[in-house]
């Protein structure tokens, strides 16, 4: 009796451990199944924030050449083929090319996958052919990605949808990892036991053989082998299936594996691994190198192409094999596809980016305007400004172009550096930025090196000159020696190479950057006029309200001095720099859209007119060196920039659709010895050779006038008066004087009457050679500037 009692106690005690035991893994599976949905069905990946530049624009009359063309396809990783049957391919075919496109959706609009048929003359496309016409008359391929802002764990994946994947990457998965995949519950127990036995003998370790158990193990679970760890990838692979479906078991599958390391980052998926391994979207694989991606799920490291080729095409071959054994692949194609080399890119496709320079203002501005977390884990797609071709062609002209300055006089200039800004003037877009000569280091020149900058500031100074009326390009303006006494301290400028030229119109005192005579136009209308003026141009650096702020002895920023000479190149307008178009969330929503924010800044018949002393600075100051070099119809203009001792060269400049800035300097500011004509001027002469570039064709607005100037009186004359100059001049400050010489051509002023249409037989230059043959005479200054540099002295 006393023993049943013992019995019947310990069966009660065994029955409550049971009851306690059955409601603690009750509580056990509920909180898995919590974790489980909780993370399948909220936001399952912090994705990080994807950078692309500009889609190509394509439509009849695109200034596309087809070299500029082929460029940009070979970039976006299109191949040249026999035939366009496939997406990703183009065709040449006489002056045409042929293009079947991939197709993208920019989040408000998509552009769908079609052929194109393009026909080329003269640098430009003449006739656009497409399988799905568009109703603006314009279609665009899809962006290069340029770059990432990456989760802090350094995970990047590119997500794909389960309808997009290849059935062939599919089928080589099942065959090779989970046979029974489509039939079991989450749980393979054969798989499982042989994990268990091989573990427990010593054998070496494996893991889940089924696919819901490697997602598991990836997705929700710490690499640790441990027994609890693999007893929870059993119950959640459970749970999982119960849960959800196979499709989208296999989808979230297919975007979380691991597959590589990119340096930092883990390459996670198919979609991002396939253009990591291939440069190509995973739908344009063929069979083999889906059947290689496959093959790394056992091993990223241990199958890597590039370290282990022979052991890498050994392990496809072993996937292509099992898709041959399931009967997923006939024998014909299995010997096709086994005797294909393993095909990869020579070297990983998603290094680092290769425009470092432009990503690191795309960053400054995103950071300025978003939380890290939207930048990092929202998925969020960035549509840039950026040309990829003309970046690329810039960023190689400037690097080959300071290295033939540096051969010249290797022990100065051995770590000469520099930058370049390249931006659309009618929309402020930025299109190319260069920020080093050698790798980027974090120090983003264009932004980051504020530098003196010399005569680039003289515009700035006789823009009040010509406002105010007083003064045309013919005026004669004093270039003699002046000192000027503030705070105690007495300051006299020298001009560039010292001397002194007298009185001289006032464009060759641009033309050819006298110090003297800026200083004087400057001092005449003050130095807060001068402040006033760069401020609106869009100065935000410090200015120093002393006058030598005339001749650039303010420290600013490449990005500084590009939205100084934008508001020349549009006639008196300010865009604002930027380069970000618009920016959408992961379900394509667009966030934001930079549109235009445009301001007036000078009068436009005042820009106008500086207009044309800017471009007489490039056909006979110290900017013709490009006036030669490129076509003479662009019509360019711009300045040159030499600070004190020749520290930094400078050179700003604009066609009619692009701005260019170039600084040249040592970063210890030592000398360089490079003047803004013998060192920037060369490369931006070179940089704009790699831009399809348009004439500058400013607007003449109705109160600006061409008329002949008399420079030694300042009255009106006509052609071909001695003294006699070509020039536009503010309608209400027309001269109401002629010489003797015009009074036979006497007319009334014409407001429509235009710039001549060629600069071939440019009258101001007949006019300086004129006037230089008298002061030869007379034992005058000349009007050209030694090439040295003396104390003080800014050009």
């Amino acid at each position: 009796m006393k023993s049943q009692r013992g019995l019947s106690f310990f069966l009660v005690i065994f029955l409550i451990l049971v009851i306690v035991g059955c409601i603690a893994f009750s509580f056990y599976i509920i909180r898995l199944d919590n974790v489980i949905r909780s993370k399948f069905e909220g936001q399952r990946w912090d994705i990080p924030a994807k950078v692309y530049a500009r889609p190509l624009e394509i439509y009849n009359q695109a200034p596309v050449s087809e070299a500029y063309l082929i460029q940009e396809l070979n970039m976006l990783g299109y191949h040249k083929a026999d035939n366009y049957e496939h997406p990703g391919s183009y065709v040449l075919k006489g002056n045409n090319v042929l293009v079947h496109t991939r197709g993208f959706d920019f989040g408000d609009s998509n552009e769908p996958e079609q052929v194109l048929d393009l026909a080329f003359a003269q640098d430009e496309i003449v006739n656009v052919r497409t399988t799905k016409p568009s109703e603006t008359g314009m279609t665009r391929l899809e962006p290069l990605l340029i770059g990432g802002i990456y989760p802090q764990h350094n995970e990047d994946r590119v997500l794909i949808k389960l309808q997009n994947v290849p059935q062939p990457l599919i089928n080589a998965l099942i065959a090779t990892e989970d046979r029974d995949f489509y039939t079991h519950h989450g749980i393979s127990v054969r798989g499982t036991g042989r994990a268990i036995f091989s573990n427990i003998t010593g054998g070496r370790r494996q893991g889940g053989s089924t696919l819901t158990q490697q997602l598991v193990k990836n997705f929700f679970l710490s690499p640790e082998q441990t027994y609890k760890r693999k007893i929870n990838e059993a119950l959640m692979a459970f749970l999982l299936e119960m849960h959800y479906s196979k499709s989208e078991i296999l989808e979230t599958y297919l975007n979380e594996v691991h597959l590589g390391q990119n340096g930092n980052y883990s390459i996670n998926g198919y979609g991002l691994a396939s253009q990591f391994y291939f440069g190509l979207p995973l739908r344009e694989l063929n069979i083999s190198q889906q059947a290689f991606l496959v093959g790394l799920v056992q091993g990223p490291s241990l199958y890597n192409p590039w370290r282990n080729p022979e052991r890498a095409k050994e392990r496809r071959n072993v996937v292509l094999n099992n898709m041959l054994t399931t009967g997923y692949i006939t024998q014909q194609q299995y010997d096709t596809e086994v005797a294909r080399p393993l095909g990869v890119i020579d070297k990983p496709s998603l290094g680092p980016t290769k425009f470092p320079d432009f990503m690191d203002i795309v960053r400054r501005q995103l950071r300025a305007e978003y939380q890290d977390s939207d930048l990092t884990n929202q998925g969020l797609r960035i549509f840039t400004t950026l040309d990829p071709v003309a970046q690329t062609n810039v960023q190689n002209a400037f690097k080959d172009s300071v290295e033939n300055l540096t051969k010249r006089n290797p022990r100065a200039l051995n770590d000469l550096q520099g930058a370049v800004l390249i931006q659309r003037p009618d929309n402020g877009e930025l299109v190319a930025a260069v920020g080093s000569s050698q790798d980027f280091t974090g120090f983003n020149r264009t932004i980051d090196a504020k530098r003196q900058v010399g005569s680039l500031l003289k515009p700035a100074i006789y823009i009040n000159a010509i406002e105010s009326g007083r003064y045309n390009w013919a005026s004669l303006i004093p270039d003699s020696s002046i000192s000027i006494s503030a705070n105690g301290k007495t300051w006299t400028p020298k001009n560039y190479g010292g001397g002194e030229h007298g009185m001289v119109p006032m464009v060759q005192a641009l033309e050819h950057s006298y110090n003297l005579a800026a200083v004087r136009m400057g001092q005449e209308f003050g130095v807060p006029a001068f402040i006033n003026n760069l401020r609106k141009f869009g100065v935000t650096s410090d200015i120093p309200s002393y006058p030598s702020t005339f001749l650039g002895a303010i420290n600013m920023s490449p990005m500084e001095v590009l939205s100084i000479y934008g508001n020349f190149a549009t006639g008196g307008f300010k865009y604002p720099t930027k380069s970000i178009r618009a920016v959408v969330d992961q379900n394509g929503k667009v966030l934001d859209r930079y549109g235009l924010n445009v301001q007036q800044t000078i009068d436009p018949a005042a820009a106008y007119v500086l207009n044309y002393g800017l471009q007489q600075v490039m056909r006979s100051g110290t900017g013709q060196a490009a006036y030669r070099s490129l076509p003479s119809n662009l019509n360019l203009a711009g300045k040159s920039g030499t600070t004190n001792d020749a520290r930094d060269s400078w050179f700003a400049g604009y066609s009619g659709n692009y701005v260019a800035v170039v600084w040249l300097g040592l970063d210890n500011n030592k000398i360089t010895g490079l003047t803004g004509s013998s060192g920037a001027l060369p490369v931006w002469t070179n940089v704009m050779k790699q831009l399809h570039q348009q004439p500058v064709n400013l607007t003449q607005p109705d109160d600006v006038q061409w008329q002949w100037i008399d420079v030694a009186t300042g009255n009106l004359s006509a052609q071909g008066c001695s003294n006699a100059m070509y020039i536009p001049l503010l309608a209400g400050h027309v001269p109401t004087q002629s010489t003797s010489c015009a009074m036979p051509n006497q007319f009334i002023p014409d407001s429509n009457a235009s710039a001549p249409a060629t600069s071939s037989d440019d009258p101001l230059e007949n006019l300086i050679q004129q006037t230089t043959e008298d002061r030869s005479n007379n034992n005058a200054a000349p009007t050209s500037p030694p090439q040295v540099i003396s104390s003080g002295s800014y050009n």
